[in-house]
């Protein structure tokens, strides 16, 4: 994560942020996560059934897609050089556009939205999250995450 001062990152309030890199959404990820979370659906696992859906073919997790956010995050998100830790604070609203099929590539594309001090010495950041899915018009899915960071 790139890292800026408390003043640097006021002033990206409304701007975009960065472009994570691409991350492959193979078949081993999606059945890895199918194994994680005990939700095997069909869509998911069976190639066999699944291609018989509208979708063509398995799909991923929404809530995978959605896991990735994090991994994506490392590569664009703006931690203050006084950070001491950094940890999830949840979300407030999420919306699943697309089916992302098993094979596919996905990147997040993020704005800083809000920094705000909660309470003396921690920063929320709120930040609008577009996942993109290689060759589609339509995202993935749109998010709006928030971090709490401890400075």
């Amino acid at each position: 994560m790139p890292i800026a001062t408390l003043e640097e990152i006021r002033e990206k309030v409304g701007l975009p942020i960065g472009v994570s890199e691409w991350i492959k959404m193979g078949q081993e990820r999606i059945e890895q996560f199918a194994d994680a979370t005990d939700d095997h659906q069909f869509i998911h696992v069976d190639q066999k059934l699944a291609v018989q859906t509208p979708f063509g073919g398995t799909i991923a997790h929404g809530f995978l897609s959605l896991s990735l956010l994090s991994r994506m995050a490392a590569d664009v998100m703006l931690i203050p050089d006084t950070t001491k830790m950094a940890v999830n604070y949840g979300l407030d609203r999420v919306r699943f556009l697309a089916p992302v099929r098993s094979g596919k590539r996905v990147r997040g594309h993020f704005t800083l939205a809000a920094a705000d001090e909660k309470a003396p010495g921690q920063l929320l950041l709120k930040h609008n999250v577009t996942v993109e899915i290689e060759g589609e018009e339509k995202p993935a899915l749109t998010a709006e995450w928030l971090g709490l960071i401890f400075t």
